[in-house]
């Protein structure tokens, strides 16, 4: 009697349990029909959880079939499915785990993508060379659709050069931004406009039940309490989103990303708003340039000067997927055209997030179209005359194996930027800071003709590409300079002091290193009106050609003339005694106007350098000796170039 109760209570909690799977796995289908990975993840995982709550040692028959057989038959497909929604949803971690069990479990025959969707997920969870292992095996093994193999293939790439990259690190510091800016949901797209920040946020808002994109603003002095954008639409959209907010520079204009659902399609469209009385007007939908119907446009960055908005669309005209486009702006900003960036910027896969530097004319945007280090990564483009450069990594650590969308640099700090990334969350993106460590550039300033330090010397830190001054900063006793800088960063470092030529010279720290240490930098002092030599000018007997060795000499003094843009010359050119004062005159002109000719080719103004020959007139040794006989050591010397300031 006993044995029949265990039978029966077995046969009811069997029952139970069967049911419960059933359940899960059916929710777990619906929502990954749907695309909802992350809730399709929780239910296959109930199942597999509930996979193992079921007795095993007790038949239960239905139809005259076991349910012990079909479970067991379902339980690669419960794997799979669960590996599939947390990889979808961006889980690398969870994937990992379950991908690896269908391996182990000889599971690979029945899903032979398994071993390429878990060196992929190695490769995001930065195990490289094993994610490398498992792809060459896939590759060596699978059968089918040659996409995966070309997928494998851009696999084993960006573990090789993610790898490369971990290897030498930039000297930048990331910093998650405090839990005030992260909050309970994601947290993406932060910018910095007049003291003001301004960013979006999925954070459950007090007003709303639901986590829905918002956007959110924090003044510099309040920076630890952001608060809601309140912004206004015409309220027949239900649960409208914003987000990736843009300003003008007067603050008084915002574009933004609006969306919304119909049925289980996202409209997504560009939309502005203007400031009035300390509140924002109704949303207005740009026009048809930017907004395509049945496109989507997203992602708006307006330019410093107010003049173009670049954004993103997957409209026709472009590479594929989403891509970078930009519009001209009307004195009302308001688009009056559309251009795609080009194949140059763009690919068959995602750009997405662009920024524009307009000083530097430096486009930065997400891709997941070049070899990267996974995911989105940063890339940098400059725009030229007619094309853009090669999209250059931005590297390590700015990318990581996620994805990294929203450069924006501090307009306050220029060695301070922020980006957003999904690099320490299972879902969602979060807010980072990153800073550049400690980079020098240093150096001693000397007197080049007693080789003494020189101090009270004025220095300049240019930009070399937007040729604005930086910082400058008056030596003291020490003749010493430092500047913090950024790596990579194309610098010029100007030498000025009164009674010195001034001299320029290009400086910039590489990456990996902490200080670029100039050897002594040496000035040359002058006086107006006192010749200084030009050492090697030659020329052959009785000729006024430069010779090659006297252009080199005087290439020196084009420099001295390009960095001193003031200043003017005369170059006068000497003989020796021997001929007659006419011929004398006649070649030492000719000799000095070669000069005057070589420097005017190289970019010298006419109008800053005259030539003079004093033939045989001014010797500064005598031509003969006392006795009489000739002196070929003075004559040498008076044979001479000079240069002198007028």
């Amino acid at each position: 009697m006993k044995n029949l109760f265990l039978l029966i209570s077995s046969f009811f909690i069997f029952t139970g349990a069967f049911a419960q799977y059933n359940n899960f796995k059916a929710l777990g289908d619906k929502a990954f029909k749907d695309k909802n990975y992350y809730e399709a993840a929780y239910y296959y995982k109930s199942a597999a959880d509930g996979m193992k709550a079921l007795p095993t040692d007790v038949p239960f028959y239905s139809s005259g079939k076991t349910t012990k057989r079909q479970i067991k038959a379902e339980r690669p497909y419960i794997c799979y499915q669960l590996a599939e929604s947390y990889r979808l949803y961006q889980n690398y971690a969870e994937a990992e785990e379950w991908y690896h069990k269908i391996l182990t479990e000889n599971y690979e025959l029945a899903y032979p993508l398994a071993r390429l969707w878990y060196g992929v997920c190695l490769r995001t969870n930065d195990h490289f060379d094993e994610s490398i292992k498992q792809l060459k095996q896939f590759n060596a093994t699978y059968k089918g659709d040659k996409k995966f193999i070309d997928i494998a293939n851009k696999e084993i790439s960006t573990s090789l050069f993610s790898k490369e990259k971990h290897l030498s690190p930039l000297s930048i510091e990331v910093t998650k931004m405090p839990e005030q800016w992260n909050a309970d949901g994601g947290d993406y797209a932060l910018v910095k406009t007049g003291g003001n920040y301004w960013f979006t946020s999925s954070r459950m808002a007090k007003n709303n039940k639901k986590h829905l994109d918002q956007i959110y603003t924090a003044t510099a002095q309040n920076s630890g309490n952001p608060i809601i954008v309140n912004l206004k639409y015409d309220g027949s959209k239900k649960d409208m989103e914003y987000s990736t907010p843009t300003l003008t520079n007067s603050g008084k204009r915002m574009y933004l990303t609006g969306w919304y659902k119909e049925g289980s399609k996202t409209i997504l469209a560009i939309y502005y708003a203007e400031l009035g009385n300390k509140t924002w007007s109704p949303l207005q939908k740009l026009n048809s340039n930017v907004n395509t119907d049945g496109f989507s446009a997203l992602q708006p960055f307006v330019t410093a000067d107010g003049k173009r908005l670049f954004f993103v669309s997957d409209k026709p005209g472009g590479q594929g997927g989403y891509d970078i486009w930009v519009s001209n702006l009307d004195d009302s900003g308001n688009p009056v055209n559309s251009v795609n960036l080009g194949k140059t910027i763009n690919t068959p896969y995602d750009e997405e997030a662009p920024f524009y530097d307009q000083i530097h004319k430096r486009l930065v945007y997400s891709s997941k179209g070049f070899i990267g280090l996974g995911g989105f990564d940063f890339f940098e483009s400059y725009e030229g005359k007619s094309q853009w450069s090669a999209p250059n990594n931005l590297g390590y650590p700015i990318n990581s194996s996620k994805d990294d969308l929203y450069y924006y640099p501090d307009p306050d700090n220029s060695v301070k930027f922020y980006i957003s990334s999904d690099r320490e969350s299972a879902c969602c993106l979060n807010l980072f800071q990153l800073r550049y460590k400690s980079n020098f550039i240093t150096g001693t300033i000397v007197d080049c003709d007693a080789n003494k330090t020189l101090p009270v010397v004025r220095v300049s830190l240019i930009d070399s590409v937007s040729k604005q001054t930086i910082k400058v900063v008056e030596t003291g006793k020490n003749a010493n300079y430092i500047f913090e800088v950024i790596p990579k960063h194309a610098y010029k470092l100007v030498f000025e002091k009164t009674g010195y030529f001034a001299k320029t010279i290009t400086a910039s720290v590489k990456p990996g290193t902490d200080t670029l240490l100039n050897p002594d930098i040496c000035l040359q002092a002058y006086k107006v009106n006192k010749p200084i030599e030009i050492k090697n000018i030659l020329y052959d007997f009785n000729q006024a050609v430069l010779r090659p060795e006297s252009k080199v000499a005087l290439n020196a003094l084009v420099t001295i003339m390009a960095d001193n843009p003031r200043l003017k010359i005369e170059i006068g050119s000497h003989t020796d005694s021997i001929g007659n004062d006419a011929y004398n005159l006649k070649l030492s002109q000719q000799r000095a106007q070669s000069c005057v000719d070589y420097i005017i080719s190289k970019g010298i103004e006419k109008d800053r350098i005259v030539a003079r020959g004093y033939g045989k007139s001014v010797p500064i040794a005598p031509n003969s000796l006392p006795n009489g006989k000739d002196n070929p050591a003075g004559r040498q010397i008076n044979r001479r170039t000079e240069f002198t300031v007028k």
